[in-house]
């Protein structure tokens, strides 16, 4: 007998991974994704480092432009002076590119060569990119609450340009078992996720969970979740496994407040959502995520996802729809519809190419 219920276990199992994904599939074959419409325009891209969003803008932009050059940020100039193209979009501008750069920057601009920025870390940054905003000729935003700030600072032409998904990495495909979980979190340890998942430690320790990032080791729960923990860096490619294996995902944004993992000295306040909340429903799963004051420009809570406000709702909504699965998958089809219809790059470069 227990071997027919294992096998019993095994067969509902395979058969929800398949509904679930056939269901995904059909979605994704319906919402084809925007038709690319070729300008006449060469541009120097110059990536920050984030995999899955360059990759996510090269493509788009190979879609929509004449040319689309890729150069690292100490070559640019270079580049710039042997191509010519007719835009140097450079992403984020932080973390990897070396101090001169805005220099190069002015000296592109002094060929008579058009520069734009998108900050993607906005509005963590602000410190750094307080300084940046004036060098270049467009700035674009994906944080609504830095529109006025940068423009305040003298930038003549700023952008709000939300962030986007990568399709062709994050989307529906088969979980193996190592991948299946009912509740899943990657992210890292910022102090406002700490305090949730300390609060939660009673309420997951039955519950099959992965908590996966850097600098968990700050829980004083860590004991009770231990044998949830994931500690350290999980590439995007493997993400998408555990997106697409798990009933739950839960998305909780970074903290705004100036302090120890934040550079926002200007401390301009946070109402724009994350990448990984269209990379989570471009997976066709389930996602569970605290507020933003943007969110309803893009989703629509309780139809296409779901939000919670204090741990005792998110532990609520997570008892329920974990019991509740129809309408579990209904909504994260509904979220995959959504995200395919207007959150992929390719939009986002369509519009980046209406606004320059």
């Amino acid at each position: 007998m227990g071997v027919i219920a294992e096998n019993n276990r095994g067969y509902r199992h395979g058969y929800g991974d398949g509904y679930r994904l056939g269901i995904c599939q059909a979605v994704e074959n319906r919402v084809p994704l925007p038709q690319p419409d070729k300008r006449d325009m060469k541009i120097l891209y110059v990536p920050q480092g984030f995999h899955a969003i360059d990759q996510g803008v090269i493509a788009a932009l190979r879609s929509l432009i004449r040319e689309c050059i890729v150069g690292e940020a100490p070559n640019m100039l270079q580049l710039a002076a042997t191509e010519r193209p007719d835009l140097v979009l450079v992403m984020n501008g932080l973390h990897v590119f070396p101090e001169n750069h805005l220099e190069d920057i002015a000296k592109v601009r002094g060929m008579g060569i058009q520069t734009a920025v998108w900050f993607v870390d906005d509005p963590y940054f602000t410190e750094d990119t307080a300084l940046m905003c004036t060098k270049y000729d467009i700035v674009f935003t994906h944080e609504l609450g830095c529109i006025p700030f940068y423009q305040g600072l003298g930038a003549s032409k700023v952008h709000y340009l939300p962030l986007a998904v990568n399709t062709a990495m994050f989307k529906s495909q088969r979980p193996e078992p190592r991948h299946k979980y009912d509740i899943c979190f990657i992210g890292n340890a910022f102090w406002n996720r700490v305090s949730i998942f300390d609060e939660m430690a009673p309420f997951l320790e039955d519950k099959k969970v992965l908590i996966a990032g850097g600098f968990w080791e700050r829980l004083t729960q860590f004991s009770k979740l231990e044998r949830s923990l994931h500690i350290g860096f999980i590439a995007p490619e493997e993400t998408v496994n555990y997106y697409n294996g798990s009933k739950i995902v839960i998305n909780i944004h970074r903290p705004d407040e100036y302090g120890q993992d934040n550079r926002n000295s200007y401390q301009i306040r946070a109402k724009s959502i994350n990448p990984r909340t269209y990379e989570i429903s471009a997976c066709g799963t389930f996602q569970i995520t605290d507020v933003r004051e943007d969110i309803n420009s893009h989703y629509r809570p309780g139809y296409d996802i779901e939000t919670f406000g204090s741990v005792r709702e998110l532990q609520d909504k997570i008892s329920y729809y974990l019991q509740h699965e129809d309408e579990r998958l209904a909504m994260a089809w509904h979220g995959l519809w959504t995200t395919r219809m207007e959150h992929s790059f390719i939009s986002r470069m369509r519009r980046l190419l209406e606004l320059v």
